[in-house]
């Protein structure tokens, strides 16, 4: 992000974990085009999972997590950097965070040592508390993850539709309107615990969640979610332009 052009900054942090352990984490979090008063916010885990907890081998290792975690750092740093090179310039500024901590949630079906926390998101948890700009706000927020696997579809998610109804549909429609109706489905499903989910009750900053994930499936998400399989083999070029595409096209028509 520095070598963008973009002011970086990291917030470190402590966090409890479902295991009992404590961790030492780090958002990051840069802006360009500071002058601007009107901001979007983009956002993405940059963490993978430390164990494939869904695999049926090496289930205690951590993953690749090319995917869950890479694929939305991945878009992201190309959309600042060809905002960047580009000679005309969007009318708003660019906030992004990598969030830190989001994908270390106890196993399904095994308890956590305290219930009444959430062990997932712990970065969008802590920032959406302790903002790196005391009052931070932003016109609104878009949260990818999981955005380059093969034939990945975006349903419109439940906690997005809630808080930021508009936004979606912007979104939705922009991508119909360039060509990518194939992956971003005009359909709404269930919520989704996920970093957007802090940021709009905690951090009051409607932000919507792109996120792929299959409604009919048993699991809910893809066959490689928390395994060894979200390596660079299931990563396609064509979704992650997509999506880039479609986040590049609604960032200029603000």
């Amino acid at each position: 992000m520095e070598s963008f052009g973009a002011k970086v900054q990291t917030q470190k942090f402590e966090a409890d974990t479902y295991d009992g352990e404590v961790w030492d984490l780090t958002n990051i979090i840069a802006s360009i085009q500071p002058e601007k008063k009107k901001r979007i916010l983009l956002a993405a885990h940059w963490d993978t999972r430390k164990i494939a907890d869904k695999d049926t081998n090496r289930k205690d290792e951590p993953i690749d997590g090319a995917n869950d975690g890479g694929s939305g750092v991945g878009v992201i740093l190309e959309v600042i950097n060809a905002i960047q090179k580009a000679k005309n310039k969007p009318n708003v500024g660019i906030d992004v965070i990598f969030f830190d901590g989001e994908d270390n949630g106890e196993p399904q079906g095994l308890a956590s040592n305290d219930p009444s926390k959430t062990w997932w998101c712990l970065g969008s948890q802590h920032w959406s508390k302790n903002k790196h700009v005391p009052g931070y706000s932003a016109y609104y927020g878009i949260l990818l993850d999981m955005v380059g696997g093969n034939n990945a579809q975006f349903h419109k998610e439940g906690y997005s539709m809630n808080y930021a109804p508009s936004i979606v549909e912007k979104v939705w429609n922009t991508a119909d309107q360039i060509g990518y109706g194939n992956y971003f489905i005009n359909n709404q499903v269930a919520r989704i615990t996920d970093d957007h989910y802090f940021v709009n009750e905690v951090g009051k900053i409607p932000m919507i969640d792109i996120i792929a994930h299959d409604p009919t499936s048993g699991d809910f998400f893809p066959d490689f979610h928390h395994t060894h399989k979200d390596n660079m083999d299931i990563i396609s070029q064509e979704t992650l332009k997509a999506v880039g595409q479609t986040l590049l096209q609604v960032i200029y028509e603000e």
